[in-house]
């Protein structure tokens, strides 16, 4: 993963591959404001991953290539996230002041008993992120590795689009950094994203202007789906053709998307319990929502309703500019799947590490 990071790009492209669209977005970042480029949400046609592994290389190809043709941009580098069981991000404890290559050596035999696959398997990074309240005397170190395979047939996919990726993040940190610039109001309150995709919901929780808890469940919209395939035997695939194109009959969401309102409600308040299990924090008392997810209909009204808390759909993209090319309308209505994608675009804001 490291030898992916170059010096810092003015800008650059962010590349979000979930496991049913690909979102990209270009963000001039050159001043105060933030200022849409371009954008692009692309379907990818039929089963291309399983457990969040590619297993449909060539309709992920087509997708990314329809992206390129939307994007219409100079500049081919982009950044790039990846997310999944494979994917390992924890907090470690080291001593201060040492230098780089000390703090490598250090982080490789911690990795060595955290990481369940041999080191020469896996690309690893590292971050010095601030002295440790818990731990007197230490720093703490955010630890990250993914294995080589889930990167490298992405950067692989990518380059043939052709992009070329200068950036590798965790999604979870994406998220993080996505949801403290564009969605939490607040800079010392407790905020919480949470980010429904297609097979993942992904718990965010920020404290002034630090991440200080993240986790993977595995639950997503997909549920929802794969009951209305059942329901009304239609094949999959369809179902999710006409909830993108917003064909969908208005009888499969007055009668069957409550059922999914219900566990996913569930689902947030074991999350929750476990945020408040680990961290001992209070319980939120609200939440943002993103990914594919808050786009159906009225689901930030009813989780709001039946959980008794404030939810919020999240708009990365309401204090920004448009370019005069851009459907901002469209754009709008596809803003929370573009959480991740703008994460990663602003990344161009911030220099990074060889």
């Amino acid at each position: 993963m490291k030898s992916l990071f170059q010096k810092k790009a003015k800008t650059i492209i962010g590349l979000d591959i979930g496991t049913k669209f690909v979102k990209a977005i270009s963000l001039d970042v050159s001043s105060s404001q933030c200022k849409v480029l371009a954008f692009a949400c692309e379907p990818i046609v039929g089963a291309a991953f399983a457990e969040r592994e590619i297993k449909d290389f060539d309709a992920i190809s087509k997708a990314l290539k329809k992206v390129q043709m939307s994007v219409r941009s100079k500049s081919k580098e982009c950044a790039i996230a990846v997310a999944g069981s494979s994917v390992i991000s924890k907090m470690v404890y080291m001593e201060p002041d040492q230098s780089d290559f000390e703090l490598e050596t250090q982080i490789e035999l911690e990795a060595d008993s955290l990481i369940p696959y041999p080191l020469d398997e896996v690309y690893l990074d590292f971050q010095e992120i601030a002295p440790s309240k818990s731990h007197i005397g230490k720093v703490e170190v955010l630890l990250s590795a993914a294995h080589r395979d889930l990167i490298d047939s992405r950067i692989t996919l990518v380059r043939e689009a052709p992009f070329e990726p200068v950036i590798v993040d965790i999604e979870s940190n994406v998220l993080g950094d996505s949801f403290m610039r564009f969605g939490n109001s607040g800079d010392s309150d407790i905020g919480v994203c949470i980010n429904l995709g297609a097979s993942l919901m992904q718990i965010c929780v920020t404290e002034g202007k630090r991440v200080i808890y993240n986790k993977e469940h595995s639950f997503g919209v997909n549920s929802f789906i794969q009951d209305l395939a059942m329901l009304y035997n239609i094949d999959g695939q369809e179902v999710e053709s006409q909830l993108a194109s917003g064909t969908a009959p208005d009888t499969w969401f007055s009668d069957n998307l409550p059922a999914f309102i219900s566990s996913l409600q569930q689902q947030i308040q074991r999350a929750l319990q476990m945020f408040v299990a680990t961290t001992h924090k209070p319980m939120p008392s609200s939440f943002t929502l993103s990914g594919g997810g808050a786009n159906l209909p009225n689901i930030c009204e009813d989780l709001s309703r039946d959980m008794a808390m404030k939810v919020r759909r999240f708009n990365a993209f309401e204090k920004m500019e448009f370019d005069s090319r851009v459907n901002k309308e469209k754009l709008l209505s596809v803003a929370p799947q573009l959480t991740i994608a703008t994460g990663l675009a602003t990344r161009s804001l911030h220099a990074w590490r060889k």
